[in-house]
Order: C-alpha cells, then sequence, then structure tokens
C-alpha cells in the first residue's frame, strides 16, 4: 500500500484548492497540496511547483485539482486555470460569508456587485413563508377589518406579488424565505 501524503498550506483561508501530482496519482501514490485560493495565480503556481518537487514520482511536472473547500456551488473543473481559480475567491468569500442565501444571490444574479447590491439596499426581510411576506405588506399598507382578515388568501397574493416580478424570493432553509424588492 502506498503511503498518502498532503501538505497543507500554512494558510487560515477556508477558500482552497487540492492540487495532486499526476505523476504519483498515475502510480497509485497520493501526494498533493491544499493551496489557499485566494492568494495570486503566479502564488498559487508556484506551491504546485514546490509540491511537484517534492513529489515521489521523479521529474513530476502535471498537476490537476481533484479537491477544492470554500467556493459553496461554484464548481471547478480539474483543469481549471489559476487565475480563474483566484478570480472566484472574491465570489466565494461573498458566499462563505453569507451561506446559502449569498450562494443564491450569486447563481440569481451571476455578477458580485448585483448580488452584494440585492443583499445590502433591496432586502426587505426574512420570513417563515412568501405568505407571511404578504400578510406583513397587507397589513402594514390597508387597514383591513378584523372580520374580514380570515378571508384574505396570503398565499395566493404572494404568489402574485412573486408572479409580478417586484421581488425575488430565496428559500435558504426550512421557514427561512428572504425577500428582496426587484427594483
Amino acid at each position: 500500500m502506498t503511503q498518502a501524503t498532503s501538505n497543507h498550506s500554512n494558510t487560515d483561508s477556508d477558500i482552497k484548492i487540492y492540487v495532486a501530482c499526476l505523476a504519483a496519482y498515475n502510480n497509485a501514490q497520493l501526494h498533493g497540496a491544499w493551496i489557499d485560493a485566494t492568494q495570486e495565480a503566479d502564488d498559487i503556481m508556484g506551491e504546485v511547483q514546490a509540491m511537484l518537487k517534492k513529489s515521489p514520482q521523479p521529474d513530476a511536472e502535471e498537476w490537476a485539482i481533484h479537491d477544492y473547500e470554500g467556493f459553496c456551488g461554484i464548481k471547478l473543473s480539474e483543469w481549471e486555470g489559476f487565475e480563474q481559480v483566484h478570480a472566484y475567491a472574491p465570489y466565494a468569500g461573498f458566499i462563505e460569508e453569507h451561506g446559502e442565501l449569498g450562494a443564491e444571490l450569486y447563481n440569481y444574479y451571476d455578477d458580485l456587485d448585483e448580488a452584494s447590491e440585492a443583499l445590502e439596499d433591496r432586502h426587505v426581510g426574512c420570513y417563515r413563508s412568501l405568505a407571511d411576506f404578504a400578510e406583513e405588506l397587507t397589513e402594514e399598507s390597508t387597514k383591513i377589518p378584523k372580520n374580514l382578515a380570515y378571508y384574505i388568501d396570503y398565499d395566493r397574493m404572494a404568489r402574485d406579488i412573486e408572479m409580478s416580478g417586484d421581488i425575488l424570493s430565496i428559500q435558504a432553509g426550512i421557514g427561512e424565505v428572504h425577500v428582496f424588492w426587484s427594483q
């Protein structure tokens, strides 16, 4: 049985890639390093070169990304360029900071600035359901007599508000619906 080696980069970053030596991998040996993906592309490549020099296989040159952490929904291929890995790091940081909500916003807008703006300027709040949002919106904007309030279908109202395009809703968990104004 071959011995696995894993060099952990001296970093506190939670956004990292595991780069494996393909010469070792093709000879049934595990050899690679976890590398901070927030570094510049040249620095990432420098760590990859250092890992390859320590390979149990002589003259190792080829590498592949075999794992990654902290990219929260952003998919990396094993042949992803380090410039692109570095470019994804701010997105991953945003997603890391805001969790599933950040990931959904980024996936919806496909733009970090738009996702940040939505979170900072257009976030209405978090509700147990979209119907709860519709009920609150209705109560804030009109005075409904209590005897009539039981006849209002807030689920349908919520669906109509969402379908109108006035809001964006993101389900970030059970009983956790975030509502954003579209404009």
